[in-house]
């Protein structure tokens, strides 16, 4: 089973690659923010750590998601994991490649998407999403067919994200490159990374991706 990292800047498409493989290759999506917020319900002693965390406005430890992760990898899986989300730094890095290690687990590759920053900004300042379904669309490139209307299940309640303006993104790529571009050399180093052109059509992307994949399975 193939345990994949995507990276890339926001807007990158990480979200609509990880959709694609959770629905064609029954690969689990692993993304820190939807584990987070499943522990904070679930009742267990896990989650009554992570509620009391967010409910104080704390940052969640590195040690939490890791335990997260954990508990996920040991469950029941038929088609690999995805790692959305983390890891950010290169300690992370380091935590998970323990973690999996410790796991009797492996990662088959940290695949990065390519993309052109002046392209990026004008990809994520178009786009809006429909807040019922999570279809995403752009004013150019993938607009609905009906204004304001979602194609995919008729909802009329498009959004767009607050912080998808120019300088919004500025602000997180540069973040981005500060904290998290240092992993494409870190997993350079290890032999496990692989670069995408992000800026094709998203079937070709896909496409590629997979191809990764099937040489690393």
């Amino acid at each position: 089973m193939p345990n994949i990292i995507l990276l890339g800047p926001p807007g990158a498409g990480k979200g609509t690659q990880a959709k694609r493989l959770v629905d064609e290759r029954q690969m689990v999506q692993l993304s820190t923010g939807d584990m987070l917020r499943e522990a904070r319900s679930s009742g267990t002693e896990m989650g009554r750590v992570v509620a009391d965390v967010m409910d104080r406005g704390g940052l969640v430890t590195d040690e939490i998601v890791i335990g997260l992760i954990e508990e996920k990898l040991t469950g029941p899986v038929q088609g690999g994991f995805i790692f959305d989300g983390f890891p950010r730094t290169l300690k992370q890095a380091d935590a998970l490649g323990d973690l999996l290690a410790r796991t009797g687990q492996t990662l088959s590759a940290a695949i990065e998407l390519q993309v052109d920053d002046a392209v990026l900004v004008a990809r994520i300042t178009g786009r809006y999403t429909c807040g019922t379904c999570g279809e995403v669309y752009h004013d150019t490139t993938r607009p609905t067919a009906r204004v304001g209307v979602c194609d995919a299940c008729g909802s009329t309640n498009l959004k767009r994200r607050a912080d998808d303006t120019e300088d919004a993104l500025k602000t997180r790529l540069m973040e981005y490159y500060k904290k998290t571009s240092p992993l494409l050399g870190y997993y350079y180093c290890k032999g496990q990374l692989h670069a995408v052109d992000a800026l094709d059509e998203i079937d070709q992307v896909a496409a590629a991706v997979a191809k990764v994949l099937d040489r690393r399975d």
